[in-house]
C-alpha cells in the first residue's frame, strides 16, 4: 500500500473512531429539554433558561412550586409563568413535589432543603444572579413558597405567591426582602383569609408582623388584562423589607399577566 493510501486509511479509521466516540458521548449525555426532569437523588426538577441568553450574563432565578397534583413539567410550559420568565432573562426552576404535593404544614420541611439544593444544582449549570432569587408558587405551591421564605428567606429577594398562605399565626425565622401576594376574595379552594370584620389585608398579616410593618403607605388599582383587575395595598415603611397585597374579586387561578408585571417591576433598572 502506498504512503498516500496508508494516510487515507488511517484518517478513515480515526474519523470513524471519533464519530463513534461522539455518538457514545451524546447517548450518555443527551440534551435535556425543559420537560425532561433533571434527577437529584430520589427527587427531580425542571429547568427552563430564558430566550436569547448570551451565555455569560448571570441570570435572575424564579423557583416556582406547582399546585397540588401537578409536576414541574406543567410549569415550564405554562404561558403565565414560563411565558413571563423566558422573554425577561429569568431562569425558571420547577421542582417536583412528592406525590404531586408539598410538605408545608409545619416548620422544618424537607422540601425547603430540597428546593435550596435545586438552586445550587442549577448554579452548577448556569451563572445565577444571587441578588435576584425569586420564590413563587400557586395554591399548595404558594403555601410551600411561604414555607420556604419562612425558613430560607435570607436568600430570597421576593416571594411571589398566588392563592395560598400559611396560618397567619406561624412564626417565621427568616423573611424575604419583599413579599408580593395575590388572592381572590371568591377563592373557595385555598379560601381568601379574611380578617376580623371582613378585613381584606389579613392575607399578609404574618409578613406584616414579621417584617415590622405599620399602617399601609399606599394603594392603587391596576389591571393586567380586560378581565384581571386588582386592588393593591402597599406597606413600604416596614422595619425590614416591603409587603404588597393584590386582591381581586374572582376565584382560584393564576391571573394573566401577574407574574410578568411583578418581574418587570422587580427587574427594572434603579432610577
Amino acid at each position: 500500500m502506498s504512503p498516500r493510501a496508508l494516510v487515507s486509511a488511517f484518517a478513515a479509521v480515526l474519523s470513524f473512531t471519533m464519530s463513534t466516540g461522539s455518538l457514545k458521548a451524546a447517548a450518555s449525555n443527551p440534551p435535556c429539554a425543559a420537560d425532561i426532569p433533571r434527577p437529584m437523588g430520589a427527587r427531580s426538577y425542571h429547568l427552563l433558561p430564558p430566550d436569547n441568553w448570551d451565555g455569560t450574563t448571570p441570570l435572575p432565578v424564579l423557583l416556582h412550586f406547582h399546585g397540588w397534583g401537578r409536576q414541574g413539567t406543567l410549569i415550564v410550559k405554562h404561558s403565565r409563568i414560563a411565558g413571563a420568565t423566558r422573554p425577561r432573562g429569568v431562569l425558571l426552576l420547577a421542582p417536583n413535589g412528592r406525590g404531586g404535593s408539598w410538605d408545608f404544614w409545619s416548620e422544618g420541611s424537607a422540601d425547603t432543603e430540597f428546593a435550596a439544593a435545586v438552586i445550587e444544582d442549577a448554579a452548577k449549570r448556569y451563572p445565577i444572579d444571587r441578588a435576584n432569587i425569586f420564590i413563587s408558587g400557586y395554591s399548595y405551591g404558594s403555601a410551600m413558597a411561604w414555607r420556604y421564605a419562612c425558613e430560607n428567606g435570607a436568600e430570597v429577594r421576593a416571594l411571589l405567591a398566588v392563592s395560598g398562605t400559611l396560618d397567619q399565626f406561624e412564626t417565621c425565622e427568616t423573611a424575604p426582602e419583599q413579599v408580593r401576594h395575590v388572592h381572590g376574595t371568591r377563592d373557595n379552594v385555598m379560601d381568601f383569609p379574611f380578617g376580623q370584620n371582613g378585613d381584606t389585608t389579613y392575607p399578609v398579616a404574618l409578613w406584616r408582623q414579621r417584617m415590622g410593618c405599620a399602617d399601609p403607605t399606599g394603594s392603587e388599582a391596576y389591571s393586567t388584562t380586560a378581565k384581571d383587575h386588582f386592588e393593591r395595598v402597599i406597606w413600604a415603611d416596614c422595619a425590614a423589607g416591603e409587603v404588597r397585597l393584590d386582591v381581586h374579586a374572582r376565584g382560584h387561578f393564576i391571573p394573566r399577566g401577574w407574574f410578568a408585571r411583578q418581574l418587570d417591576d422587580l427587574l427594572a433598572p434603579a432610577s
